[in-house]
């Protein structure tokens, strides 16, 4: 049996982490076939999640995620790639809450070319 573990800091607060959190659930109960629950709490949720030969919990508090997994023995051996594709998928969701919290960019005229040259 191998073990997952990955932890990310955030700087969302309590309310967006858990919608990011709740966000990573639907994406893997739709792309992986995982059965997830929320447990909400004061301070933190914890995601729960589980499939025939993995479970584990999502814990979500207002500065951090932390994910620990337990893979059975015929995933074990697949462990870094699955440790991968979670990591790739929760830097995406943090990533794309990052862009959005960016002020847009205000887009430049084009340069005007000089209207003499020298020779």
């Amino acid at each position: 049996m191998s073990e997952i573990a990955v932890h990310r800091e955030h700087q969302l607060g309590l309310t967006r982490a858990r919608e990011i959190a709740w966000q990573w659930a639907e994406d893997a109960e739709e792309k992986f076939g995982m059965d997830c629950t929320v447990e909400e709490g004061e301070d933190c949720d914890v995601v729960h999640f589980t499939r025939a030969g993995v479970n584990g919990t999502l814990t979500v508090a207002a500065d951090h995620f932390e994910l620990q997994a337990k893979l059975g023995f015929l995933l074990s051996a697949f462990a870094k790639t699955i440790e991968a594709e979670i990591q790739k998928n929760l830097d995406s969701l943090l990533a794309l809450e990052a862009r959005k919290g960016m002020p847009k960019k205000k887009t430049a005229a084009p340069a005007k070319k000089a209207a003499a040259r020298k020779k």
